[in-house]
């Protein structure tokens, strides 16, 4: 097992009952999965930067012949 922090935070209990109920887990796992959730997005950030520099060649009708 990775080495772990363990932390305390204060939460509104609003915001915690409703992100649980999203995912239906428990509070550790629904503040992990919110963490993951915030380092995708700086992903998805850097990923959206690049758009229009990165040159593609895909032939659609190749691809959509291949579905079936």
């Amino acid at each position: 097992m990775k080495a772990a922090h363990k932390v305390t935070v204060q939460l509104p209990d609003e915001l915690l009952d409703k992100a649980r109920a999203a995912t239906g887990a428990g509070i550790t796992q629904t503040i992990r999965r919110g963490l993951e959730l915030v380092a995708a997005g700086r992903a998805y950030d850097d990923l959206r930067k690049l758009r229009g520099r990165v040159p593609l060649s895909l032939d659609l009708r190749r691809i959509r012949d291949d579905r079936s």
